[in-house]
């Protein structure tokens, strides 16, 4: 059974950068996808970024460019790295993990099967 936990959330100003991470433990295999989704006040869970198969990163229009999804292997960790936050960024961020999902299945959260609790990231103006 894979678990994930996320850390790193906080309070931060616009304009500022945070670094969330997602600890990985149980046996996952080198087909396992982890991705970043988030959900806002009165917002539907969406799409951040993912890293495919433990090799190829794919990001939302909204954060392209400002975020970067990687991976710590010696922690089996991976990481968001979030720049140039803005109001917009605040929400709650979830790490999300499978190992049998396909390119196009990426950026629906349901086909997901594994969950962190989450983390809260405010940016303030």
């Amino acid at each position: 059974q894979v678990q994930l936990l996320e850390s790193g959330g906080g309070l931060v100003q616009t304009g500022g950068s945070l670094t969330l991470s997602c600890a990985i433990s149980g046996r996952t295999s080198s087909q396992y996808t982890v991705g970043w989704f988030r959900q806002g006040p009165g917002k539907e869970r969406e799409f951040v970024a993912t890293l495919f198969r433990g090799r190829t990163t794919y990001y939302s229009d909204s954060v392209k460019g400002r975020f970067t999804i990687s991976r710590v292997n010696a922690k089996n960790t991976v990481n968001l790295q979030m720049n140039d936050l803005k109001a917009d960024d605040t929400a709650y961020y979830y790490c999300a993990g499978d190992g049998r999902l396909i390119l196009s299945s990426i950026w629906n959260h349901a086909n997901y099967d594994d969950w962190g609790q989450g983390t809260q990231v405010t940016v303030s103006s």
